[in-house]
Order: structure tokens, then sequence, then C-alpha cells
């Protein structure tokens, strides 16, 4: 059990998305952020799987084959794909399951997290390319069959600009996608 250590690993993860979603004018989702973080289904499981280097969730997954703070977590954070799964209308008026389309400041706040996760996870090891490295490695996955292709593109898009230009260009240019001055 690490309560202190996931703690400061929570407060820290927070505090870099903060900085990126203010960068990006996305002040009150900055401000909001995983605060289900340190509601006690989250927080305690994070404390008893807690190892530094990755998500505790992904611990919890191995023992059990589920995680429970990560199904609480991503049923109250916007910023995660997986809140938008549900039952589609596809268009020969059928009904399916999957990604619905995200809004595109909870996609913004998507790239904030994913950067933050990996800049948290991997410390001096952390290069602008690392959020799309991750990115890719998943989409070979479920996750590129869940995930509403739009959303993807764009995510990707994003995390291809940090990946190639930098921080500074990928900022300029989610703000500029936002239709936010630069």
């Amino acid at each position: 059990m690490h309560p202190i250590q996931h703690f400061k690993t929570v407060h820290e993860h927070r505090k870099l998305v903060r900085g990126y979603c203010f960068k990006l004018g996305l002040y009150r989702q900055g401000l909001m952020h995983d605060l289900s973080k340190y509601s006690p289904v989250e927080f305690w499981r994070g404390a008893r799987y807690y190892q530094g280097n990755r998500s505790p969730n992904n611990r919890e997954r191995e023992i059990y084959g589920r995680s429970i703070a990560w199904l609480h977590h991503k049923g109250r954070n916007k910023h995660h794909f997986e809140y938008w799964i549900d039952y589609i209308l596809n268009e020969d008026g059928s009904v399916g399951f999957g990604g619905n389309r995200m809004p595109k400041e909870y996609i913004a706040e998507m790239f904030c997290d994913r950067v933050s996760a990996s800049r948290t996870y991997l410390g001096k090891e952390y290069t602008d390319a690392s959020p799309y490295e991750y990115y890719v490695k998943g989409t070979g996955t479920r996750v590129g069959q869940v995930i509403h292709p739009e959303t993807a593109a764009e995510l990707e898009k994003m995390l291809k600009v940090l990946k190639d230009e930098g921080e500074e260009a990928a900022i300029s240019y989610i703000r500029k996608w936002l239709g936010k001055k630069p």
C-alpha cells in the first residue's frame, strides 16, 4: 500500500494536465481534470496497486481481469474516449455498439492527459514522440475498433504534430483547431 506515493503521482499528473489545459484556454477542464482520482474507489485501489512507472489500473486488471477503479474513472471523465462508448445508430438503421464522436474540447484534454501521463510515468525517458508511440501501440488492439474514427484521426494528428514538430507547435496547432487565438 503506497498512499503517499500514489497521491504525489496523481497530484503531479493533474498539475501537468492543468498547465497544458491552461495553455489551450481550457481553464475549467484544467481545474476539474481527474478529480475522481481522489474518490475512495479510485484512490485506495490506486494506492494498493501503485508501482510508480505505470497506471495502477493495469496491475489491478492483471490480477482480477478488470479494474474497478478504471470503470469508475472512465465513467466520470469525458476526456476518455471510453466515456463516449454507447449504442449507436448505423447508417442502415440498425443499432450497434461503438464510440461516439467526442467534442473538440475533450479531445484536446485527452491530448493533455496522454502527454502528462507519459511525462509522469516515463520521467527522464520521456520524449515528444512517447505519447504518439504509446497511442500507435494501442491502435492495433480493440482500442482502434471502439474509438470513433474522426476522434482517433484528430487525436493522432495532435500527437503527430507533437512528435514531429515539438510541444510549442502542437499547442499552437490545437489552439487553432479549437478556434482560440494563438
